[in-house]
């Protein structure tokens, strides 16, 4: 199992729920890491890898919610929350911040291991959607202020002849420029630049 793999954190004062979670989540080949408590996890150091927090709603040092709302700000995994003492007020605020599932002690182990996989899958999601952003920016930091200014014209739906007049270039000096621009972003449609447009948030300059 290498560090790219999934890794599962547990976060329970109770000793014998870690055991168990620990043994049920390795069972189906996933990494566990097991805590105390939510100070313990916070200072605990995280893999770049999918990741999901099994998290216990009443801790000795804070409680899930608070946790929940802390992590909140940064890019915490997405949470499983459990609990012995589960009431509908708690459930709910903790669905609305973002929680993957609620589940009340004693859990079927297929209800927390679906819980798990359904978690990992979205973080596994949001970590290629920073990838894919990441890449996209960096196609773009290569254009030229020229090509730039193109792309954000060609993808608003101008044509090439309406681009050069826009802009006061020949038509054929566009044509280079579009071609080029489809190189360095990768795109192999226009409609493929208009969708990396839209994510970049680009839009013609309003001259």
């Amino acid at each position: 199992m290498n560090s790219d793999s999934p890794i599962v954190f547990v976060v329970d004062d109770d000793y014998r729920v870690r055991e168990a979670l620990s043994s049920l989540i390795a069972s189906v080949g996933l990494r566990v890491v097991v805590f105390a408590s939510a100070a313990e996890f916070l200072q605990s150091e995280k893999p770049d890898s999918p990741a999901c927090l099994v998290l216990d709603m009443e801790l000795p040092d804070t409680s899930g919610l608070e946790l929940q709302r802390e992590l909140a700000g940064g890019d915490g995994p997405p949470i499983v929350f459990i609990t012995g003492h589960g009431d509908i007020p708690s459930s709910v605020r903790a669905m609305k911040a973002g929680a993957v599932e609620f589940l009340t002690k004693p859990f079927r182990e297929l209800d927390m291991l679906d819980a798990v996989k359904l978690a990992l899958q979205r973080d596994q999601s949001r970590i290629e959607s920073e990838k894919a952003s990441s890449g996209l920016k960096s196609s773009f930091g290569t254009l030229t202020p020229r090509e730039r200014e193109i792309m954000a014209l060609v993808a608003s739906g101008l044509m090439n002849k309406q681009v050069a007049g826009k802009i006061g270039v020949s038509e054929v000096t566009v044509k280079v420029h579009r071609g080029r621009i489809m190189q360095k972003m990768g795109a192999r449609s226009l409609a493929d630049l208009v969708r990396m447009a839209e994510a970049l948030g680009i839009r013609p300059s309003a001259t």
